[in-house]
């Protein structure tokens, strides 16, 4: 699929069930997807399918994001419809030790690249917990902008977005 300068991105399959539950249960990853009322095994049975439909259906979907230099899986991240709206969001998260190392920047412009370039999108959004000050100002980072609070997910979430003109001429 894509790589970036430390990652590489590989579509997820059934089999990853296992890893996908082990990287997203502990509380303190767990507590900015939903918790354990999304992140637990029966959901991520479903969210796992709806991943893999993604990219089935448009070249593009949450992936395994994988350290090129010791082959160790260390979050997911990419690109998907928003329920609410089907807006195209670029997601991520990461295991707990692989928190404040940059990879979430990493693999936010990746996606973006991607979508924009690849993927031919005009505009991709995204959204967080309001306490999740480190993923908002990764979005910040990328170029995106605050739009509104708003519910998503179940829960009110910061809304940011970036158009493709926007994010080209940051680049």
């Amino acid at each position: 699929m894509i790589e970036s300068e430390h990652l590489t991105y590989r579509k997820l399959s059934p089999g990853d069930l296992p890893w996908l539950i082990e990287m997203r249960t502990p509380e303190p990853v767990s507590r900015y997807l939903g918790g354990s009322k999304f992140q637990n095994p029966e959901s991520l049975a479903t969210r796992l399918k709806f991943y893999i439909e993604c990219c089935d259906k448009f070249g593009f979907g949450v992936c395994a994001m994988i350290l090129k230099e010791t082959g160790e899986w260390i979050g997911t991240s990419g690109l998907q419809p928003l329920e609410e709206t089907g807006e195209i969001e670029v997601g991520y998260n990461l295991s707990e030790k692989f928190w404040r190392q940059g990879y979430g920047y990493e693999c936010a412009m990746a996606w973006l690249t991607y979508g924009f370039e690849k993927c031919g999108l005009e505009r991709i959004v995204a959204v967080a917990y309001p306490e999740n000050v480190g993923s908002w100002k990764i979005m910040e980072k990328c170029g995106m902008t605050y739009q509104t609070t708003e519910p998503h997910y179940g829960i009110d979430c910061v809304f940011y977005a970036v158009t493709r003109d926007e994010f080209l001429r940051t680049q």
